[in-house]
């Protein structure tokens, strides 16, 4: 059996970033000193003429952006999710947001699988954070394939948009070839009536293998994969709980204010349903390996199976 192809998200943004540039001129980027690990080094090489590095001063970098893009530019604005969301919130809200400039944010490295870089850097709130800003896009794709793909309907978006990329290397399960992706529109990648599994980021192959698990005891799951966390597909959303009756999120992210809450609020209003949200419940992370992590605050396909069996008793 051949061993199945792994790649980071974040490579998949720098790859993509260099397609567009290669077709569109009015695409530029912008880093805060970080090309290497926000892989938009891929850009720089071939287009060095259109890459900004605008040094530790994230802040200044969005407000760079927000005026490049009056001038019919498409920036993208390019570094950690903690820096992206976090320390540059205030920017991204009033100078982005507000007017509704056309840039979009390409945020690296978040959530717990950032790994030995610690607390400081891992970022379990910028879903929360993103959602709140009126008008905002919020996309956190689960692969190489879809992640590609996202950056490419962000740029033909008009509108500001915030990406999530990952630092880990994660399996590659969607077909290039057949896989089709659109702003706002979620996916049913297994069938089931069980118990339905609504995963986004790299807890998608997670969620993908918990179904395994539980076909093997019985349960057929309902796996659905929510690239597009803002605007919901509410429509995927609420079949699954009219044919399926229960329903896990799974986020690496907090569980306030992300993807579980956003499923939550759609469920308490059109369709009162017994979910479960498995994420970072309320407190910070800490430096490990990414994998250690990840097992430890309950983000792996074993923690998910064994809460689908206690739902589905």
């Amino acid at each position: 059996m051949s061993e199945v192809k792994k790649i980071a998200t974040r490579e998949s943004y720098g790859n993509a970033l260099k397609e567009l540039g290669a077709e569109h001129e009015n695409l530029v980027v912008l880093d805060a000193d970080l090309a290497a690990a926000t892989k938009t080094g891929i850009f720089k090489k071939a287009f060095p003429e259109r890459h900004f590095d605008c040094g530790i001063a994230e802040a200044n970098m969005v407000c760079v952006a927000a005026g490049m893009s009056t001038m019919g530019l498409v920036p993208f604005v390019s570094t950690f999710a903690m820096f992206a969301a976090g320390r540059a919130f205030e920017q991204v809200r009033n100078t982005v947001g507000y007017p509704r400039c056309n840039v979009k944010i390409g945020a690296t490295h978040g959530g717990i699988s950032v790994g030995e870089d610690g607390a400081s850097h891992q970022c379990c709130e910028d879903f929360a954070l993103m959602r709140a800003i009126p008008g905002m896009t919020v996309i956190s794709p689960s692969d190489d394939v879809e992640a590609r793909a996202a950056v490419k309907a962000a740029y033909a978006y008009e509108g500001p948009v915030y990406l999530r990329f990952g630092r880990l290397a994660v399996p590659v399960f969607h077909d290039e070839g057949s896989f089709h992706f659109e702003i706002g529109k979620g996916e049913q990648l297994t069938e089931g009536s069980d118990i339905a599994i609504v995963a986004t980021g790299l807890m998608v192959n997670e969620a993908i293998e918990a179904a395994r698990q539980l076909s093997d005891a019985g349960i057929h799951a309902r796996v659905i994969n929510i690239a597009t966390i803002k605007p919901i597909d509410e429509d995927i959303i609420l079949a699954a709980a009219k044919d399926c009756g229960k329903i896990i999120t799974c986020e690496e992210h907090s569980v306030i204010g992300g993807l579980g809450e956003a499923v939550c609020s759609l469920l308490s209003e059109k369709c009162p349903t017994p979910v479960r949200r498995i994420g970072v419940n309320d407190t910070f992370g800490h430096s490990g390996p990414a994998a250690a992590l990840l097992g430890q605050f309950g983000l792996s396909a074993e923690h998910i199976a064994e809460t689908a069996r206690e739902m589905v008793k």
